[in-house]
């Protein structure tokens, strides 16, 4: 794969990144450079984390090294649950990610590396050169109940910080809601004898219900779990909000962030009633197609829920 090619992959499917000239040059410098992604382990994996595990697999087959950070501590401090239940929690994260497509990365549980000293001294560091006011604002996205906000939720972004040295990194991938504290990132890391960090931040799904909202682990009625029965799987994409014509909707995003980038076209079984099988080469075709009105809603309900029946089925098996 040529530089341009590499570069592409990188970049498809992502708001923006950070820089796209710094990336471009960090591959042509440098062979299998590392890129991670942090995910508290807590809850059920689910389509949100699939969106950045997505991204994780093209930019392997771009050349990076994947490494995989399972933030047991972060996830404690941002109050995801006893420190027992995370840890359970770990154990099935990792047998998930395993067959979502990433073929060799390499899992990092926080807990690990992070009680080392030398790793605590450049938390000092970074806490001497990032004023309370910043902290929270980095954490405003992401952090549960921010209103009544604790110290370990300004700890919680130095960490992530933090973690970019201790795991040798050159490229940080997440979804956008961490841009906040990637930026603070770009600034801090300095003062912990590191270099300058790059980003790819990939967008979030929208809401099933709730087109222009994000999807919450709080909605269970619409939230496909990477365990979840193909029946689970067609119920919850059977209530999604979808209007004839009007492509702002989840559903479209899933086809667009995880089953095109997984398959090289989609077929859509129909009757000749309504115009027959139809097979689209690109998400851009499918999506063209629904805003004309030539694809309707139930017809892409039906092919999403077939997709992603077969993308998770050798996900449901490893807990079988």
């Amino acid at each position: 794969m040529d530089l341009k090619d590499k570069i592409s992959l990188v970049e498809k499917n992502t708001v923006e990144l950070v820089t796209r000239e710094e990336i471009e040059t960090l591959l042509k410098e440098k062979k299998n450079p590392v890129a991670y992604c942090g995910y508290e382990p807590s809850g059920e994996v689910h389509l949100g984390h699939m969106v950045t595990a997505t991204k994780l697999m093209e930019m392997e087959k771009a050349g990076f090294k994947i490494k995989i950070l399972l933030a047991d501590w972060h996830a404690f401090l941002n109050k995801k649950g006893t420190e027992e239940f995370i840890l359970e929690t770990v154990s099935l994260w990792k047998k998930a990610f395993k067959k979502l497509g990433i073929k060799d990365p390499e899992f990092v549980l926080g807990s690990s590396f992070q009680k080392k000293q030398e790793y605590f001294e450049d938390l000092l560091v970074l806490s001497l050169n990032t004023t309370i006011k910043r902290g929270l604002r980095s954490m405003q996205e992401i952090a549960r109940d921010i209103e009544n906000a604790t110290i370990s939720q300004t700890i919680y972004p130095l960490m992530q910080i933090n973690d970019i040295k201790h795991l040798k990194v050159d490229v940080a991938q997440a979804g956008i809601e961490q841009r906040k504290i990637h930026m603070l990132a770009r600034e801090a890391v300095q003062k912990i004898n590191y270099k300058k960090p790059f980003f790819v931040h990939t967008p979030l799904i929208d809401s099933m219900l709730k087109p222009g909202t994000k999807m919450s682990s709080s909605d269970s009625s619409t939230l496909i779990s990477v365990r979840d029965s193909a029946e689970e799987i067609k119920k919850k994409i059977n209530k999604a909000f979808a209007v004839e014509g009007d492509s702002n909707n989840a559903l479209l995003q899933i086809m667009q962030l995880i089953v095109f980038p997984r398959k090289k076209s989609v077929e859509i079984s129909r009757s000749e009633k309504f115009g027959g099988n139809i097979r689209f080469n690109s998400f851009e075709e499918i999506q063209k197609s629904f805003s004309e009105k030539k694809l309707h809603p139930m017809d892409l309900k039906n092919s999403l829920t077939e997709e992603l029946d077969s993308i998770l089925e050798p996900v449901r098996k490893v807990f079988r």
